[in-house]
Order: structure tokens, then C-alpha cells, then sequence
């Protein structure tokens, strides 16, 4: 009778254990058939961001632009990278065609990536110069005629060039508006110190690092008026417009600037150029 007892104990034990491990193995087989779908999903999801579809030819243009040009390039509120060169190029792609991916990388970076053969093109309000062309910047047609002037901290008591005498001002380096404060810099007896984007030069004329600041005007006034910083334009110190360009480095991509230069005379034509202007400016 023991041994009966013993022997239908054991089965039991032997029963529940045999359910128990196959109970894990398929939690476990689950767990990392669902671990894998996830990660397929994730993997999947990864690609279909990073790889833009390409045109017919497969080629996908690398563009490279700047971080913070607002109101041509700039993070909205939403987290998304909009703008008006940002729109141009986009019109422009579709009536002609092309696939392109976007590099923000700053203004110097977006021109040594061209330079270095690491992007394609370059819109990010570059004006149109007899010097840059000499230096090897091959432009399209002009989408937008700006010009540079300086602007002020709100209280400041300075109403021309003739105030900055021994005092700073702020640039971006390598830009128009460096170049044209230089020009007036042994004049007036300023100096010149440089940064890398226009947000940060601003916050230095708010805190009084520098005097003034010299910029794109259309760049200060859309920044004055939409964010409320506390600058004011200064009347009469603007220089004569210059139009902004999309440019490459290497002639062998002049296939780029002749799309965009199509592009854009026909989205001038059929009314989307001005839409986007006035989206932005409201011109």
C-alpha cells in the first residue's frame, strides 16, 4: 500500500513539474518571439527614416544648410525644421523631380561638407558675390533679395555707425554681414567679434557683451518680431541688397543648380513662390 501511495505521489510531482517547465519554455518563447518582432519593427522603422526614397535615377542630393536663419531656416515650436529656403528647396524638388536629404549642420560646416565633397548643395541665405564666386561658390539664380544693416539693444542710445567708436560689435563668421561690418570697422573705430549663429550674437547684444550686432535684415526683423527680443534696427544702416542663392562646390553636381534654377522660374510662375513668401513674412 506504501508503495502504491509512494509510486502515485511521485506522478503527481513528476505531472506538475513536466507542466511547470513547459509552461516557462513558452513564456520564455514568447517573451522572445515578441522581443524579436520588436526589434524587427524598430529595425524597420529606423531604415524607413534614415533612407529617403530616391529618384528614378536612385541619386539622392545631400543638402546642407544652417541650424538657426529664421525665418529661412529654423526649429518651429513643434520640433520641426521649417523655413523659407526650406520650403523653396522642397517646391523645387518636386516640379523637378529630384530626391534630397537635408544636413543641418551650421553655416561653416555646411561649407566645408560641400568643400569636402561630404554634401551636395547649400541653401541657407547665402548671398550672391563676385568674391565668393572668385573662391569657387558656383550659385543658381537669386530667390531672394536681402540686405544687411545693425541693430541695438532696445535702450541703447546709438543712432548710427558714429556710436560704435570703441566699442564691439557681433557678426557670424564668414557671413555678408561680417564682411560689411569690417568694412566700416577702421572707419568708426569698432571692433569685431565673431559667433556661430545668430541666436547667440542677439542674447550678447541683450546682455551688453557687444554694442550692436550686424545681420541680414529680414533675419533680425522676423526674430524682433516673433520672439520679442530686445533689439531694435537701427534706421539708415543697411547696405545696398544682394540676392540669396542655393550654391554648390563642384561643378560636377551643376546638374543640381540647373534643376533648381528650373524649379524655382517655375514655381515663381505658377504662384507657390509667393505663397511661401508670404507664409513666412507676409509679403
Amino acid at each position: 500500500m506504501k508503495k502504491k501511495m509512494l509510486a502515485l505521489v511521485m506522478s503527481c510531482v513528476m505531472v506538475v513539474a513536466a507542466g511547470c517547465g513547459s509552461s516557462a519554455g513558452k513564456t520564455d518563447e514568447s517573451k522572445a518571439d515578441a522581443e524579436q518582432a520588436t526589434s524587427t519593427e524598430t529595425a524597420a522603422e529606423t531604415e524607413t527614416e534614415a533612407e529617403p526614397a530616391s529618384d528614378a535615377s536612385g541619386k539622392v542630393w545631400k543638402i546642407a544648410t544652417d541650424t538657426s536663419f529664421k525665418p529661412f531656416e529654423y526649429t518651429d515650436d513643434s520640433g520641426n525644421f521649417v523655413g523659407i529656403d526650406m520650403d523653396i528647396l522642397d517646391a523645387v524638388a518636386k516640379d523637378q523631380g529630384f530626391a534630397y536629404e537635408v544636413q543641418v549642420l551650421g553655416w561653416d560646416a555646411s561649407i566645408a561638407a560641400c568643400q569636402a565633397g561630404q554634401a551636395d548643395g547649400m541653401i541657407a541665405g547665402a548671398s550672391i558675390t563676385d568674391e565668393r564666386k572668385e573662391s569657387g561658390w558656383i550659385f543658381s539664380d537669386g530667390y531672394y533679395d536681402a540686405n544687411q544693416s545693425m541693430a541695438v539693444e532696445t535702450s541703447s542710445d546709438i543712432t548710427g555707425f558714429d556710436g560704435l567708436n570703441g566699442k564691439s560689435v557681433a557678426v557670424k563668421t564668414g557671413t555678408m554681414s561680417a564682411s560689411y561690418a569690417e568694412s566700416l570697422s577702421e572707419e568708426y573705430g569698432f571692433t569685431v567679434t565673431y559667433f556661430e549663429d545668430s541666436p547667440t550674437m542677439y542674447q550678447a547684444v541683450v546682455g551688453g557683451q557687444v554694442a550692436a550686432t550686424f545681420d541680414d535684415t529680414p533675419i533680425m526683423a522676423a526674430n524682433i518680431k516673433d520672439t520679442g527680443i530686445a533689439m531694435k534696427i537701427v534706421d539708415g544702416t543697411g547696405n545696398e541688397p544682394a540676392a540669396y542663392g542655393f550654391a554648390i562646390f563642384n561643378a560636377d553636381n551643376q546638374e543640381l543648380v540647373d534643376m533648381f534654377n528650373k524649379g524655382l522660374a517655375n514655381i515663381k510662375a505658377n504662384g507657390t513662390y509667393d505663397e511661401i513668401i508670404k507664409k513666412y513674412l507676409g509679403e
